[in-house]
């Protein structure tokens, strides 16, 4: 697969948003501090709190490079997802880039992925909203999209 399916776009930037723009610059994105507690800017993208303003077609240019390294790292891990509906590693796509290869490497979820058992993908996926010690809202929501993106097939 050599582009990130839309899906994984479409879920990144519904949860990670365009936002921060502050009034006295308008049409651009400064650092923030996600509600996990890490320096952020654009839709997502980790970054140094002195990280110049950034404008929305930055901000997508960094998406689609931090979309493509999350992919080749669920492909890497998850190999079946290469078979699979297109909307599951999407799903997949998204946690990683949300949470990082690294949880996705030593997860039970990865184990679920690579066994197809899909029910079990969606009960793990559920496990994951926590950010800085608490549930986060926008995490459950999160998973819930990503979980409706599995498409019991």
């Amino acid at each position: 697969m050599t582009s990130v399916p839309k899906a994984a776009v479409d879920l990144a930037k519904r949860f990670e948003g365009f936002h921060r723009v502050p009034k006295h610059d308008p049409g651009r994105a400064h650092p923030y501090v996600c509600p996990a507690g890490y320096w952020t800017i654009g839709y997502g993208r980790l970054c140094d709190p002195r990280h110049p303003p950034i404008s929305e077609t930055q901000a997508e240019a960094y998406l689609a490079q931090d979309l493509m390294t999350a992919m080749k790292a669920t492909l890497r891990y998850c190999p079946v997802l290469s078979t699979e509906p297109e909307s599951r590693l999407a799903a997949i796509i998204d946690f990683t880039f949300n949470l990082g290869a690294g949880r996705l490497q030593t997860s039970t979820l990865r184990r679920r992925v690579n066994q197809r058992d899909w029910q079990g993908v969606a009960l793990e996926l559920r496990r994951w909203v926590y950010g800085g010690g608490r549930v986060l809202p926008g995490l459950v929501l999160r998973r819930s999209a990503e979980i409706a993106q599995l498409g019991q097939h």
